[in-house]
């Protein structure tokens, strides 16, 4: 069984977002930090960098345009040459005038166009660069009572998602996320799960939902979601992050960790049934504004790790039998002894294996690679 879960644990892949390692701040200010990436080259580097301490980072997401390149092809040489890959390309619906009113539920038909084809830009950048992802996200909805037609928005948004689906190729997954609140305060377009799962079962096969850790009302059961979509089919990835109160990017795992084990918990009892599909995209989705960035980004990939591992410790024969028989103390105390296992030691095996260090963040830090940048990123032009 050790085996197993050694070789499921070596498996593992993470994909970082390329926002996370530039410039970034709240919605009053972005923070300068030393040595931050001021492009996508650099946001590479960095990332490359991550997928040498902890071996498991092999893509890289890129938003778009924030890192269009005018050569894709060279910019996939780049990233191979760091031994990475492109991962999800995810387009930008949030920072241009015209998308005040929304992106794809826009009253005017020509700003609902300019999102389409915003969409289908990004994948042709999938096609050069070699992705498989289209990850969406929309800011839209309305501020007040009276400003929109729930109704109609609905019928946009789904016309227009049918339009760039046609778009896809065979082997491609376009991946709907969701948010409850923020910018849109009276009503979000795509408020929940159930909305984002709806509008994929409508548009196909290969339209699923993405899972954002920080886009739920507090209290929400994310593991019984996450389970649900597992069961429909519908769960196509996550963002990983954490949060407190409302959406935030804080550090996986840093808030509450136990949530993040039960959401594994589920993930593993899934990969264990073959009549599930559990071909999940598993990304970051964090911005550092207070911690460093690759450091921080590490000690994600490392929490992700970390629960993954005492998912995998669950005794799921007992934990079967403790349910069939309704010992609901059994069934819990089964979940907390695997939560409680200190799991390090399994962790540094498996990196030896992998040829990482066994201290992905404590040998980041040691390397001397933040000095480095520091000074050649402060004085370059």
């Amino acid at each position: 069984m050790r085996l197993d879960i050694k070789e499921r644990l070596k498996a593992q892949k993470v994909e970082t977002p390329s926002w996370g390692y530039g410039d970034s701040g709240t919605r009053f200010f972005v923070f300068k930090k030393p040595g931050a990436a001021r492009n996508i080259y650099e946001k590479l580097e960095d990332a490359a960098q991550v997928h040498k301490y902890t071996g498991i980072t092999h893509s890289v997401a890129l938003h778009i345009p924030w890192d269009m390149v005018d050569d894709w092809k060279g910019l996939v040489h780049f990233a191979e040459s760091l031994g990475l890959r492109i991962g999800a390309i995810n387009p930008n619906f949030f920072q241009d005038d015209d998308y005040m009113l929304g992106s794809i539920t826009h009253p005017d038909a020509k700003v609902r166009e300019k999102a389409v084809n915003h969409m289908i830009e990004c994948i042709h950048i999938m096609k050069e660069t070699g992705s498989k992802l289209l990850s969406l996200w929309f800011p839209d909805g309305t501020n007040y009572p009276g400003q929109g037609d729930f109704r109609k928005r609905k019928k946009w948004m789904e016309e227009s998602l049918g339009q760039v689906y046609e778009k896809l190729e065979p082997d491609m997954k376009m991946l709907i996320e969701y948010k409850t609140f923020e910018p849109s305060f009276y009503h979000t377009d795509l408020a929940d799960w159930g909305m984002a799962t709806v509008i994929a079962m409508k548009l196909g096969p290969q339209a699923k939902t993405l899972v954002d850790l920080g886009h739920h009302p507090l209290g929400t059961n994310i593991e019984h979601l996450v389970a649900f979509l597992l069961d429909e089919g519908k769960l196509g990835g996550f963002h990983f992050n954490s949060k407190k109160y409302a959406d935030d990017d804080l550090t996986v795992g840093s808030i509450n960790p136990h949530e993040l084990f039960l959401i594994f918990n589920e993930l593993v009892a899934a990969e264990n049934d073959p009549t599930v599909d559990s071909d999940i995209a598993y990304m970051i989705d964090q911005s550092h504004n207070l911690k460093p960035k690759i450091e921080a980004m590490i000690q994600s990939v490392e929490n992700i790790q970390t629960a993954y591992a005492k998912a995998l410790l669950v005794d799921r024969d007992a934990l079967e039998d403790a349910r069939k028989s309704g010992d609901i103390i059994g069934a819990e105390e089964i979940l907390k002894d695997a939560f409680n296992t200190d799991v390090n030691e399994l962790l540094y095996e498996v990196r030896r294996d992998i040829g990482v260090p066994e201290e992905p963040r404590k040998a980041f830090k040691e390397s001397g690679y933040t000095e480095k940048i520091c000074r050649r990123r402060s004085y370059d032009s």
